[in-house]
């Protein structure tokens, strides 16, 4: 048996499978399949490759991506089995990979012979920009192409469907112990994946459902509620034999972010707040790192700030367990989503503006200190979304002030994520969806994202990564119009713009010198002070126009004190020292 996998690549609100994450969906369904058909021949596809493939098509977008399997297009012809994963639930802006729509794969799909399986969080749709209402016209597409739609657990009906197509129910969810074998089989499919071994980084799922959900319900326009009805907890057993296999096989990136909030693992129910539990993330996070000593990325992902704010001394023995066990540059992902009580009162919203000022003080008490790769060790961010039902001028208003508070009061947050709601149906927002404010307040948005960007985001990132900071570990990804992007390998990691083209997939130490909105200029250390360009060396500290027709004059330099004499600033003198090489 032949059976190809199709990664359109994941982005929902507990869980992330977009290079150079690889998501849960693609190593459980691998695992599954290899449980039931231990003969079957698996390759792992991504869209990508699909691109690629038919990039002569009209319309095929791709990143400058290579095939993965040259051969894409005969593997699908011969297969048996075809298993497309997809579904966009949390869109936004991505460096190296572009997320698929239903849409798109259907016209590389139709015409081929094998059965055809949608998984993932698809079946609810897919959306590519917020302030969108998602309705039934691409399950009705999905429909005309899939043989199969999973509503429940793919790996779960792909178990049953090979071992007896009768049985299969695409309704059916697994519970922790049946994903037990999926998960471990199913983690030496990261060997197909692109950026294995050195760029890849793995989402390790630790809890489904939302825990606050089931105190007092799920914030109006979340699907993770509508998906997973209860709270369940993965045994750390489990987690830690998983991250074991994954290490073995080469991996050395991980994010613990499959869940609704970190800080809620295994806690007791509590109705709107449940009660954190210590213990057992001090537990896990030891277990993880007794098995796997050589990490080089350990992160989380989302974290409920009412959870921090009520119960901050269990809260900080579990931010210091993060710091101990995990790596520098972490990032907390809070769901604020408004600052306007009648708004987070109305769309019953994680936490108030007051918890979540409380929860971002207490992580940068304990993790704002800076670590070995040049990002602070542990700190929030702050999702933000416009156009929620209730919404008035006034709400746009208090949101900013707040975020300016932060910033007024010297705090840190690495990123404010700001998106338009999107409605999804089954959700409270479906059913309250004629009240969404995104078409109405179309300019407001725009207008308050444009002075949070401007007049928050661009001073905070000048706190978080002075100029003179050095990042280490900066992955080279893209070269695009005369600038080379890259990032660090982590959660949310922060882009760095290099003006001039480097070697792409190569690590380097960035030295940062200058800022945007979103992103930061850094230029690769030791520099070459003999041979860089005058557009590199004009964005060093204290160097401008008239410096660099200088340095131009008297290279070669000798030593590199004869090259800072020139820097006339003793600050910036300061910062180039020990950064300088001469060829």
């Amino acid at each position: 048996m032949i059976v190809a996998i199709i990664d359109g690549y994941t982005d929902e609100p507990a869980g992330l499978g977009v290079p150079p994450y690889l998501g849960i969906y693609p190593r459980y369904a691998y695992g599954a399949i290899k449980k039931a058909r231990k003969d079957a021949r698996i390759f792992y596809l991504t869209i990508d490759d699909l691109r690629a493939t038919f990039e002569g098509e009209k319309g095929i977008k791709t990143k400058n991506k290579t095939p993965n399997f040259p051969n894409t297009a005969k593997i699908l012809e011969r297969a048996d089995v075809i298993i497309y994963i997809g579904g966009l639930h949390t869109p936004g802006k991505y460096l190296s990979a572009v997320p698929s729509q239903v849409e798109e794969v259907a016209r590389f799909l139709r015409p081929l012979r094998g059965v055809k399986i949608l998984g993932g969080p698809a079946f609810m749709g897919s959306a590519h920009e917020g302030g969108t209402k998602i309705g039934s016209r691409e399950l009705l597409l999905a429909q005309s192409v899939f043989d199969h739609i999973v509503y429940g657990d793919l790996e779960a009906f792909l178990f049953d469907y090979l071992k007896n197509p009768k049985d299969a129910d695409p309704f059916r969810f697994r519970n922790y112990d049946e994903l037990g074998d999926y998960a471990i089989i199913g983690a030496e499919v990261v060997k197909q994946f692109p950026d294995y071994p050195d760029f890849v980084i793995v989402e390790i799922e630790t809890q489904r459902g939302c825990p606050k959900a089931m105190g007092i319900g799920g914030c109006s326009f979340c699907t993770e509620p509508v998906r997973y009805r209860k709270v369940e907890d993965r045994p750390v057993e489990d987690i830690v034999e998983e991250v074991k296999t994954l290490y073995d096989l080469g991996v050395r990136h991980f994010r613990v972010g499959r869940q609704s909030c970190i800080f809620s693992y295994m806690a007791k129910p509590n109705g709107r707040v449940p009660i954190p539990n210590p213990d057992a993330l001090e537990k896990l996070f030891r277990g993880i790192r007794f098995v796997a000593p050589d990490i080089k990325t350990l992160h989380v992902d989302n974290a409920n700030p009412a959870v921090i704010a009520n119960y901050p001394e269990e809260s900080r023995r579990i931010a210091k367990t993060l710091i101990k066990y995990g790596t520098a540059g972490n990032v907390v992902a809070f769901g604020l989503e408004s600052a306007d009580p009648k708004v987070a009162k109305l769309n019953n919203l994680n936490a108030t503006a007051e918890e979540t000022y409380e929860a971002v003080r207490i992580l940068n008490e304990i993790g704002g200190k800076r670590g070995p790769n040049g990002m602070p060790w542990l700190l929030p961010g702050i999702n933000i979304i416009f156009g929620l039902p209730g919404e008035t001028k006034k709400s746009y208003e208090i949101t900013f002030h707040f975020l300016k508070r932060l910033l007024d009061d010297g705090l840190m947050v690495r990123r404010i994520n700001i998106r338009q709601v999107v409605v999804f149906p089954g959700t409270p927002l479906w059913h309250m969806r004629e009240k969404v404010r995104t078409e109405k307040h179309k300019k407001l948005i725009q207008h308050y994202k444009y002075k949070i960007r401007h007049e928050i985001d661009f001073p905070m990132l000048q706190r978080v990564v002075p100029v003179g900071t050095v990042l280490h570990d900066v992955r080279a990804e893209v070269f695009d119009n005369g600038l080379t992007y890259g990032r660090q390998i982590g959660s949310y990691p922060l882009i760095v713009g290099i003006p001039k083209a480097v070697p792409t997939n190569r690590f380097y130490s960035v030295l940062i010198v200058g800022h945007g909105f979103r992103s930061i200029t850094g230029v690769p250390i030791p520099i070459d002070v003999n041979h860089e360009s005058p557009k590199v060396l004009q964005q060093l500290p204290g160097v401008g126009k008239k410096t660099v027709v200088k340095i131009l004059s008297k290279r070669p330099f000798r030593s590199e004190e004869e090259f800072l004499d020139i820097v006339e600033d003793e600050k910036s003198r300061e910062l180039l020292r020990g950064k300088v090489t001469l060829r």
